[in-house]
């Protein structure tokens, strides 16, 4: 089984139960899936769970360098030539990262609200970002545009492999064709719930 669910902002990316906290239990009641990587908790977007162990691998590792699109609302107006050491990689200190792709974006028009809105300052513009990754450590899109100078605001995953959050709103799952969008696994494409 596979699952692609719309994390919303504040969700941990676990099942068991927190005080007070938002987690995958409070979305989710199928037993035995767990998530296929993780998201932060003050990301939103695409987390994909499953109940096959080979088929988490595949999904999370990043020897099988599969895309991950992530959408980042970013404070400032970066240039090409600010957003080069994306696409080059960037030393981060502890790790340096493979090159992304990285394009400035319109607003997204199938975005969602955020629950709470993030800031907003009048004199200070706001930039969409899309951004292409095939690792993923651990704050990583955070540290990037932090690194060139552009905090980001609002980060959202849209999309791994061939699966995007497209049609699903926040808190919502679907199952989908567990054999579509992984190395070695055939063509496919989602089933909708």
């Amino acid at each position: 089984m596979l699952i692609a669910f719309n994390k919303p902002f504040g969700v941990i990316c676990k099942f068991s139960r927190e005080p007070e906290r938002r987690t995958l239990a409070d979305y989710i009641d199928v037993a035995s899936v767990y998530p296929a990587g993780r998201l932060d908790t003050d990301s939103e977007g695409l987390l994909l769970l499953t109940d096959d162990g080979a088929l988490q691998a595949r999904i999370a590792t990043p020897r099988f360098k599969l895309p991950k699109v992530y959408w980042a609302q970013i404070e400032g107006a970066p240039t090409e030539d600010a957003l080069a050491p994306l696409r080059c990689g960037v030393d981060l200190g502890d790790f340096r990262t493979e090159p992304a792709g990285a394009r400035v974006i319109a607003e997204p028009v199938e975005l969602w609200p955020r629950d709470p809105p993030i800031r907003w300052r009048a004199k200070i513009p706001t930039t969409w970002l899309e951004l292409t990754l095939r690792e993923g450590k651990n704050r990583q899109v955070r540290r990037m545009t932090a690194h060139i100078g552009f905090p980001t605001l609002r980060l959202v995953r849209a999309g791994i492999g061939e699966v995007t959050v497209e049609g699903l709103a926040p808190g919502a799952w679907r199952e989908i064709d567990a054999g579509a969008p992984w190395p070695g696994r055939g063509n496919g494409r989602p089933r909708g719930r």
